[in-house]
């Protein structure tokens, strides 16, 4: 069977881990987030925000970690494959900060293409902040509009999912999937 592998994506805070949980229970496979492993483990080691303090290497890592995800997708027998996030992910977020960033991420994300991808937007009333969510909601914003600049240069539709009930979210992108060819 062809895995077809679905992004869920969007700025931080928008619901994506969210609908992979509520995904997950309904028996899909799905891909976590690596961000919060990835600032985890910095912290235990004393960098507060790896991200911040060394954006290349924080998105070497995420790079590393979500390409093991696409390949894990590959061995699966299951008709659909969930991330929360992807690979051009990275490169929007190298964008977003301006820091400078080797070809092997642009290469990644020409190499490793995913089948349809669903965009969720900032939306304030679930919005908050935490240990690994340092971004203020404005920042959040202003995430989005380069995550969809990276994934339409890539070559991705994106689809929007409206606001909504976890429930509701997770029936749109589900109806969505059934109707997609």
């Amino acid at each position: 069977m062809n895995t077809k592998r679905v992004l869920i994506i969007g700025g931080p805070g928008t619901g994506k881990s969210t609908l992979i949980t509520a995904l997950e229970a309904k028996g899909y496979t799905c891909f976590h987030e690596i961000s919060r492993e990835v600032t985890a483990a910095a912290q235990k080691k004393g960098i507060e925000q790896l991200f911040l303090t060394q954006p290349l290497l924080f998105s070497e890592l995420l790079l590393k970690g979500r390409i093991q995800q696409f390949k894990d997708a590959t061995s699966l027998d299951k008709k659909y494959a969930f991330y929360d996030r992807g690979i051009p992910d990275v490169a929007a977020y190298m964008d977003y900060t301006g820091d400078e960033y080797p070809d092997m991420f642009r290469d990644a994300c020409k190499e490793y293409t995913y089948d349809i991808a669903f965009m969720l937007a900032p939306w304030k009333e679930i919005y908050a902040q935490d240990n690994e969510r340092y971004e203020s909601f404005e920042q959040a914003e202003i995430i989005q509009k380069y995550l969809i600049a990276a994934y339409e240069n890539y070559g991705y539709n994106l689809i929007d999912v409206p606001f909504g009930s976890v429930s509701e979210r997770v029936t749109f992108i589900l109806n969505t999937l059934k109707n997609h060819k």
